[in-house]
């Protein structure tokens, strides 16, 4: 059932039940389920459905929201969220809020929600699904049947799955959901995840490898990891060709993830028997995609989260946690902020966002996964109930490289699971300053680094990084280089990024280690994102020796 008959504004029809509404608005700006319309009536919320609105219209419809419900369509922005001065919390049907703003949301102290259990159980079957077909030859015997073609069945010989090797690549929520399903269905299942590599596995009876060994002993593989710089074709030509002869992938994961070219090649040599995708890298595949001429590939248009069930659970249950926030300020499955009252967020909410952007910017100076954090917090907001400040040190940290959706109730057992340790330590050097988060980070090869921040007025301010005290906005990208202490270095950086239409919103330059090495640092924050080619120009400058770029 949709809302194709309804006005595109319009208020949800009156149920059974007598309830008094309530006065707070609740506004569903994307198609929902009745189900999810029922829940808010049930507590007396008259929803008000306003599905497919833009622009101005959108803009005039959010000025006296409380709540907004979204799936994938509308843009939730920050100007949507600054038009909205009532606005207390958008709740996303599903689990990635990629099209809200949560930066603008949690400056604002609005809560940010999504369902994440809803699409688990779906998109795990899914890829079963894809992996049986691909064994059994189930989309070639269905074309040959509907040609006519029925003696093609001597050439659709299939494999059973039964004692094959399942290599699941990531152990997220919905990874162990498929090796929980590939060991009910007899198959040895080894599984890879670069934050437990070391670790005891999180499930009986799978063991743990590393991708080169999880790619060498499978039969079939399955991705579950979450797309970034560091997991952008992961599966590699390299990787492709060292797997095992005549294995089958799947991906129900996210485009990019595999080199497709490669892939295609790799199938057409035989070093692989199949392959099956719900996502590419471009949606949907250009027409001449070579994918799409084979015939030994499944090709899906990204079905994951596509079940009647799993759009049904989704919308019930962010109905329900709006309510549960709307009559009793309790925030559940919160991506931004704490269970907490509306009033403890909003006056924490710059030291929220701040402490967040600061274990991010730790995780990614760091080469390998931090093994320590340690929080150190003096001045006034020492004083403060700030458990969910640290917590929020540690969701940032923990961002890098992971596909849950995180929030300060997850994080801790996430954090555990990858051998990660929060520590809370006083910080002797701070007692008499102004309010301050300094956060210590060791990784698992012995790099150490130390970054501090604060918050004047209610802007975030990123005050040191290492040796190295500093006044940024930890906003957007935040280039930092390594280079020899010699006049001239920041005309050379310029020039570069200049040529590349990069501009730089401020330069903050660190003076020269008191070692013999004479280098220096310099922290540049970018109005815009510099391409992997300008990177790897900067990093050939002769100055320079070392290039990281931060986002923030």
């Amino acid at each position: 059932m949709t809302n194709s008959h309804r006005s595109p504004t319009s208020t949800a029809p009156a149920g059974s039940h007598a309830h008094a509404v309530r006065s707070e608005k609740i506004l569903v700006c994307d198609e929902l389920s009745p189900e999810a319309l029922e829940v808010f009536h049930s507590h007396g919320f008259a929803a008000e459905i306003a599905v497919g609105l833009k622009g101005a219209e959108l803009l005039a419809k959010v000025a006296d929201a409380h709540a907004l419900v979204v799936r994938s369509a509308t843009k939730v922005t920050a100007e949507v969220i600054e038009a909205a001065p009532r606005l207390a919390v958008v709740g996303r049907a599903g689990v990635g809020v990629d099209n809200v703003d949560v930066d603008a949301a949690t400056a604002r102290g609005v809560v940010v929600m999504n369902a994440p259990a809803g699409n688990t159980t779906t998109t795990a079957e899914l890829a079963v699904s894809l992996m049986l077909a691909l064994a059994r030859n189930v989309a070639r015997a269905d074309r040959a049947v509907r040609s006519g073609d029925w003696k093609q069945r001597g050439k659709l010989l299939g494999s059973e799955v039964t004692g094959k090797t399942l290599g699941v690549v990531g152990l997220g929520r919905i990874g162990r959901a498929v090796a929980q399903r590939g060991l009910g269905l007899q198959m040895k299942v080894v599984a890879y995840d670069p934050y437990l590599q070391g670790q005891r596995s999180p499930m009986e009876g799978v063991e743990l490898l590393t991708l080169d060994e999880l790619l060498a002993a499978s039969d079939f593989v399955t991705l579950h990891v979450p797309l970034s710089d560091e997991t952008r074709n992961l599966l590699s030509r390299e990787r492709l060709y060292s797997m095992k002869v005549g294995a089958r992938l799947i991906n129900c994961a996210r485009g990019g993830l595999v080199d497709e070219l490669a892939l295609a090649e790799a199938l057409a040599s035989g070093q692989l028997k199949g392959a099956a995708l719900d996502v590419f890298e471009t949606e949907p595949p250009p027409k001449d995609h070579p994918l799409l001429q084979r015939d030994d590939v499944i090709l899906t248009p990204h079905l994951g989260a596509s079940s009647e069930e799993a759009q049904r659970n989704v919308a019930i249950e962010i109905a329900q946690q709006i309510c549960d926030f709307l009559l009793e300020g309790v925030a559940r499955n919160a991506v931004n902020l704490p269970a907490t009252s509306a009033a403890t967020l909003r006056e924490l909410a710059p030291w929220l966002l701040l402490a967040e952007k600061l274990g991010s910017c730790l995780a990614q100076l760091c080469d390998s996964p931090l093994r320590t954090i340690e929080v150190s917090l003096s001045g006034e907001i020492a004083r403060k109930d700030a458990s969910h400040v640290r917590l929020a040190v540690l969701v940032g940290a923990l961002r890098k490289g992971c596909d849950t959706p995180l929030n300060f109730v997850n994080a801790p057992r996430l954090a555990q699971e990858r051998g990660l340790a929060l520590l809370e330590r006083p910080d002797e050097e701070a007692l008499f300053l102004h309010s301050l988060i300094k956060a210590r980070a060791t990784s698992r090869d012995g790099e150490t680094h130390v970054i501090g921040g604060s918050v004047f007025g209610r802007e975030p301010r990123i005050v040191r990084i290492d040796d190295h005290y500093l006044d940024l906005a930890p906003n957007g990208p935040l280039l930092v280089t390594t280079h020899v202490d010699q006049p001239g270095v920041v005309g050379m950086l310029g020039t570069v990024l200049g040529l590349a239409h990069v501009n730089i919103s401020k330069f903050e330059l660190g003076p020269a280690s008191r070692t013999t090495d004479r280098l220096a640092r310099g922290f540049l924050a970018l109005s815009n994102q510099p391409s992997p080619e300008v990177l790897a120009e900067l990093s050939r400058l002769e100055p320079i020796r070392n290039v990281r770029l931060i986002q923030l």
